[in-house]
């Protein structure tokens, strides 16, 4: 009995990873759909989100089912919360992608985004995607180092972000209200997007070590102040 405990333990694990590179996937697709004006390839991301959320529903029903049959403490308690949180990271992040291969569609046979946009939301999709890699590695590994990472790599998401606002602001936009909204509304997706991917870092972190990453992050900034502060001396 407790080896079949710890085989859908692992199992529950082994559905987190697949979501997160199922939802990795969906991004990279779903940004080349856009920029193409991919119809078939968008139509193909939305209806692939339906898997992203029946793993969803499988994953919580069988947690829920060992909370209630082994009452698990502890580490094996922990394990199971953080992945039903972790797993509304993933499916919200699979929603994303699809609200992105919606805004390809909605807009078909046009394209979305302006040319002189092209080269920002192609950064964007592809950074978002190495993020949810990077997560998904992650929860293989456990390693926390890793997970603390994310954070640093989502600052450059922020800045891609402000970017387009500063093209949506500048005098010299051209391109109206609609495709202001289309590229404001896009920035969001993958904004949130990267959010996600950093959250599933966050509790993984948070699994191995039983503290939050912002509690460890604090720990160790005055660490490297000292050295810092050594170095120069």
């Amino acid at each position: 009995m407790r080896d079949a405990y710890h085989e859908e333990l692992d199992s529950i694990g082994d559905s987190l990873v697949e979501m997160a590179r199922m939802v990795g996937s969906a991004i990279g697709r779903a940004t080349t759909a856009i920029l193409d004006a991919d119809l078939k390839l968008a139509e193909s991301v939305i209806e692939a989100d339906q898997k992203v959320d029946d793993l969803q529903h499988d994953l919580e029903a069988r947690a829920i089912a060992l909370l209630a049959r082994q009452q698990p403490v502890a580490t094996d308690l922990r394990i199971v919360v953080t992945s039903l949180r972790m797993s509304a990271d993933l499916e919200r992040s699979g929603d994303l992608a699809q609200h992105v291969a919606k805004l390809t569609r909605l807009r078909y046979p046009e394209r979305a985004i302006p040319q002189d946009l092209h080269a920002t939301i192609l950064e964007m999709g592809q950074l978002a995607q190495r993020l949810m890699a990077k997560a998904a590695e992650v929860l293989v590994t456990k390693d926390v180092d890793l997970a603390l990472q994310l954070e640093q790599d989502d600052d450059a998401m922020d800045l891609l972000h402000r970017t387009l606002f500063q093209h949506l602001m500048d005098e010299r936009w051209k391109h109206g209200i609609e495709t202001a909204v289309d590229v404001t509304l896009l920035g969001r997706y993958y904004e949130r997007y990267a959010d996600h991917a950093v959250a599933v870092a966050k509790r993984v972190v948070y699994l191995v070590t039983g503290e939050h990453a912002d509690e460890l992050q604090a720990d160790v900034q005055p660490e490297i102040q000292q050295v810092s502060g050594a170095e120069g001396a």
